[in-house]
C-alpha cells in the first residue's frame, strides 16, 4: 500500500478539519500522515507507540511532508496503559487492535479518551482467524457486534482494500455513545 491508499481508506469518514486526534499504535506513521493530510494543519496529533525509534521516524517524515511538527506529540507507550492525552475528537487504530486478544476492555478504555460523540476510526484485516504476525484480527462483522458492547454506535463500513496478506483490509468508523456501556 502507498500513501494514497492510506488516505483513501480514511477519507470516506468525512471528518471535520482540525481537532485533537490520536493514532494508537502509530508505528512509523503511515496512517498518521494520511489522517493529518485529511484533517489539515490545524490538527493536534498524538502518535502513540511503544517503539520510540519508529515514532522518531514518524516525526522526521511528518516534518518533511508538512514542515511544522509543533502539533505532533509523540507518546511512547503501550496501548493498554493509561494514556496521557487531552480529550480527543477522534482516535485512529490502524492495524493495532489485532495484537489484543481481549478487545472489549481495550475499546472501553479508549472510549474514555474521547470527547462526547468522538470518532473511533478502525483499520483492520477483514478476517477473524489470524497468524503469527496478526494474532487476533477482527472482521467488520465482528466489529459490528463488539462496538456497541464497548460503548460505541453501530460502526459504518468506510472502505475495503485488497491485501495479499490476509485477503483484505477494511476501514470503519463508530462514535462514542453518550452513556457508558453496561459494566463500565
Amino acid at each position: 500500500m502507498n500513501h494514497d491508499d492510506y488516505v483513501n481508506l480514511l477519507k470516506p469518514a468525512d471528518l471535520a478539519s482540525g481537532g485533537v486526534w490520536a493514532d494508537l499504535g502509530a508505528g512509523a506513521g503511515a496512517f498518521t500522515l494520511a489522517l493529518r493530510e485529511i484533517l489539515g494543519p490545524d490538527t493536534e496529533m498524538y502518535a502513540v507507540d511503544a517503539d520510540t525509534a519508529r515514532l522518531h521516524d514518524l516525526e522526521q517524515e511528518y516534518g518533511e511532508r508538512f514542515g511544522d511538527t509543533s502539533k505532533l506529540h509523540l507518546l511512547p507507550a503501550d496501548l493498554s496503559a493509561r494514556l496521557a492525552t487531552p480529550p480527543l475528537d477522534g482516535i485512529l487504530m490502524a492495524n493495532s487492535l489485532h495484537f489484543f486478544s481481549e478487545k472489549e476492555p481495550l475499546l472501553r478504555a479508549v472510549r474514555t479518551l474521547l470527547k462526547p460523540n468522538g470518532v473511533l476510526l478502525l483499520v483492520e484485516y477483514n478476517v477473524d482467524t489470524g497468524n503469527l504476525w496478526v494474532p487476533y484480527p477482527l472482521s467488520f462483522k465482528s466489529f459490528q457486534a463488539l462496538a456497541p458492547r464497548a460503548g460505541y454506535t453501530e460502526p459504518r463500513l468506510l472502505r475495503r482494500h485488497a491485501s495479499s496478506f490476509l485477503h483484505e483490509f477494511y476501514s470503519a468508523a463508530a462514535n462514542k455513545k453518550a452513556s457508558p456501556p453496561p459494566g463500565s
